[in-house]
Order: C-alpha cells, then structure tokens, then sequence
C-alpha cells in the first residue's frame, strides 16, 4: 500500500481523499476527505515522533537512541512541531536560547562541581549569562 500524498506533485497544492474503500468488504465511500495533520509529515518526522512516543516523550533518551547531541535532537524536536503548525518560528527560536542558556548553566555547575572554577568564578559567569555585571 502507499503512502497518500498530501502535496500535488504537478501543482504543488494540497491533496485531498476522495474515495474510501473497505479492504474486507469493498465497499466504498466518496466524497471529500481530509487527511489528519500527521498524514502531512515526512517519513523523517514520522520515524522522530515514533522514537519520541516509544520513550515517552524524554528527549535526552530520543538523543541517546539516534546517538546524537541533545541540542539536535532538540532542533528535530522544534522541527516537528513546525511542521504541524503548532508553534511559531519566535517561539522555537526563544525556546532554543532557553535551552542553550540552561546548557551554560548545567555546564557552569557541572564545572564548578568538578573543581574546575572557584564558586566566585561561577557566580562571574552566570550574572554574565543572566546578563548582570
């Protein structure tokens, strides 16, 4: 069976379903159908959300699974929901300078844990992340 196209490859317009048949029976239904918001997905988004429903929804694990950094998995992440239409790309955009100002900050604790930087030199670098002198 094939995937149903949602984009015209002639026109470029979107498609629509008109006719529905029962594989068992054959009976068949017409009239126009629209498709749901996950038909329009490519096969990559497809694939991206079954990982990310199969780990319920944890992205750190998503990441470990595809064996890529978090911060792209975050980026496929922001990718899907732009495909179907639920955030802006403002949204994904400030979204993503949260999550990279949170990675400074694990990164800033995380050295500071290992004895890397003093707590003042800490201290330091977050007013600069929170952008206090």
């Amino acid at each position: 069976m094939y995937k149903a196209l949602t984009i015209c490859p002639i026109c470029g317009e979107k498609m629509h379903i008109e006719v529905l048949r029962c594989s068992k029976c054959n009976s068949k239904l017409e009239g126009i159908f629209e498709m749901n918001e996950f038909a329009s997905l490519s096969s990559e988004n497809v694939e991206f959300l079954r990982l990310y429903l199969l780990n319920r929804g944890n992205l750190s694990k998503v990441s470990e699974v595809l064996k890529i950094s978090y911060p792209t998995t975050l980026n496929k992440f922001n990718k899907l929901l732009s495909d179907l239409g639920y955030v802006s790309t403002e949204e994904i955009n400030t979204d993503i300078k949260q999550d990279d100002t949170n990675l400074e900050k694990k990164k800033i604790i995380d050295d500071l844990e290992k004895g890397l930087i003093s707590p003042k030199e800490a201290i330091e670098k977050l007013k600069l992340l929170k952008g206090v002198k």
